[in-house]
C-alpha cells in the first residue's frame, strides 16, 4: 500500500485483523513470542466450559446476539419495552433510528468502569456495576435527554446535543462521586463530543442533524451486510478516538503497532482491532432487524478483543503469559504484550467457536460467532475471573476509557 488512504483503508477490514491475528497465533505456536505460549490441548477444556454455561445460560439454546441490547435488559426488566412506550405509535424506521442513537452513545460509554463504580436505578431498586451498570446508566440519561439539543424530542442523539455534553453532565448522570469513581469520565466526554463533529463533517450519512439513527436511511435495503454497516462506522467515525494512532495523520482508531505483524506497505506492523466499532456493528444489528431489514453476513465480525474473552483464554489455560510481573505490572493498550494478547484472542476465538457448536450439536447459522460470544465466551471469562479474582480480569489495564 503506496498511499496513507489505501492503507488505512486495508487496515479496516476484519479480513486483515484475521489474517493478522492468525500470524501472530502461529508465531506463537512455534515459540517464537516472548510474550504467551499456547496450549492447544486446554482449548477443548474452554470449549466445554463455555458450552456448559451456554447450555446453563439458554438451555432451549435460543442464544440471542452478544449486543447492547443485553445489557438493556439487566435486572429482568424490559427496558426495550419502556423505551417503545416512550416513543409511542413511530413507525418502524423512526423506532430503529431511535434504537441506533440509544445503542452508539451506549456502546461508546462501555468501556471498562472499574471496580468500584455503582449505578442505583430508582425505578427498580437495583444496584448494577460494570457493563450492565454502564448499559443502564446511559439508558436512562438518553431517555432524560442527555444527549439531544431539543427538550421537546429528548428520545434522539444529535451533534448539538453531544457539543454541549460536559463531564460534570455526565457525572451526574452516572452518579459519579468521591465514593463512587467511573473510571475514563473525561475519556468518555471527549469521544462523544468528538462523534457530534464526525458526524457534522458526514452529513450525507448522519443527515442535517448529526444523528446516528440516520445510519438507518443510509445504509437500508432488502438486506444489509454486516460489514457493511462496520464499513459505515469506521469510514465515518474513526476520527473520534484519540489520535496517537495515525499513518500519514490518518487516524486508525483501535490499530496499534506490533514489529511481528507483516503487511504491504504502510500497513506493515500494525495490528487493527477496531473492537468497540465491531461491539457497536452487533449492538446495531437488532435494530435494522427489528425494522425487517435482516443482516447477512454476520461471521465476517471478529470476536471481541477485550478483558472478558481474552481472560477466558488466560484463565483456562489456553494462553500462558510469559513475563513474571504479567500479573502485577500495570498496562498500557498499545504495549505489545497487550497487543498480542488482543490478536491471540481474536484468532482462538475463531477456533474456539466451531468446537462450542460441535459440543452443543449446533450448525453455523444456528449459532453464528455473535451468539457464541453471548452463549458464551464473554459469560464464561466473568465466571472465570470471578471464581479466581472476584471478578477482577488477570491483567491489570490502565483505561482512558476508550479501548478497554
Amino acid at each position: 500500500m503506496s498511499s496513507a488512504a489505501g492503507a488505512v483503508a486495508a487496515l479496516r477490514s476484519t479480513t486483515a485483523i484475521r489474517e493478522r491475528a492468525g500470524q501472530l497465533l502461529a508465531r506463537a505456536r512455534a515459540g517464537e513470542s516472548s510474550h504467551f505460549a499456547v496450549d492447544d490441548a486446554a482449548l477443548a477444556s474452554a470449549a466445554r466450559t463455555v458450552a456448559e454455561l451456554t447450555r446453563q445460560r439458554f438451555p432451549d439454546l435460543r442464544i440471542p446476539y452478544h449486543s447492547r441490547w443485553r445489557h438493556f435488559e439487566a435486572g429482568q426488566v424490559d427496558r426495550v419495552a419502556r423505551l417503545d412506550a416512550l416513543l409511542g405509535p413511530v413507525d418502524a424506521a423512526e423506532r430503529a433510528r431511535t434504537q441506533i442513537d440509544l445503542a452508539l452513545v451506549s456502546v461508546l460509554l462501555d468501556a471498562g468502569a472499574g471496580a468500584a463504580w455503582r449505578y442505583h436505578e430508582a425505578d427498580s431498586g437495583q444496584d448494577f456495576s460494570r457493563s450492565e451498570g454502564l448499559g443502564v446508566a446511559s439508558f436512562h440519561a438518553f431517555t432524560a435527554g442527555l444527549f439531544s439539543s431539543d427538550r421537546a424530542q429528548p428520545l434522539r442523539v444529535d451533534a448539538a446535543g453531544l457539543a454541549a455534553l460536559t463531564a460534570e453532565a455526565l457525572g451526574a448522570a452516572f452518579q459519579v462521586g468521591e465514593g463512587n469513581p467511573l473510571v475514563g469520565l473525561e475519556g468518555r466526554t471527549a469521544v462523544l463530543r468528538r462523534l457530534g463533529l464526525a458526524m457534522r463533517e458526514h452529513a450525507s450519512t448522519y443527515g442535517p442533524l448529526g444523528r446516528p439513527g440516520a445510519l438507518f436511511d443510509a445504509l437500508r435495503g432488502p438486506t444489509v451486510e454486516a460489514h457493511h454497516i462496520l464499513t459505515a462506522l469506521l469510514d465515518t467515525l474513526s476520527g473520534i478516538w484519540p489520535a496517537q494512532n495515525a499513518i500519514g495523520g490518518i487516524a486508525v482508531g483501535d490499530c496499534w503497532p506490533h514489529p511481528a505483524v507483516p503487511g504491504a506497505g504502510l500497513t506493515a506492523g500494525w495490528m487493527p482491532f477496531h473492537k468497540l466499532s465491531q461491539w457497536l456493528t452487533y449492538s446495531l444489528l437488532e435494530p435494522f432487524e427489528w425494522a425487517g431489514v435482516p443482516v447477512t453476513g454476520l461471521d465476517a465480525l471478529t470476536g471481541l478483543p477485550e478483558y472478558r474473552n481474552g481472560g477466558l483464554l488466560i484463565d483456562a489455560g489456553v494462553l500462558r503469559p510469559l513475563p513474571a510481573d504479567h500479573a502485577t505490572r500495570q498496562w498500557k493498550a498499545g504495549d505489545e504484550f497487550i497487543v498480542e494478547w488482543r490478536a491471540l484472542t481474536v484468532a482462538l476465538l475463531d477456533e474456539l467457536a466451531p468446537q462450542v457448536r460441535a459440543a452443543l450439536g449446533l450448525a453455523p447459522q444456528q449459532l453464528p460467532l455473535a451468539c457464541v460470544l453471548e452463549g458464551g465466551t464473554w459469560a464464561a471469562g466473568r465466571l472465570l475471573a470471578q471464581r479466581l479474582r472476584g471478578g477482577l480480569p488477570p491483567l491489570n489495564i490502565v483505561s482512558d476509557g476508550t479501548v478497554f
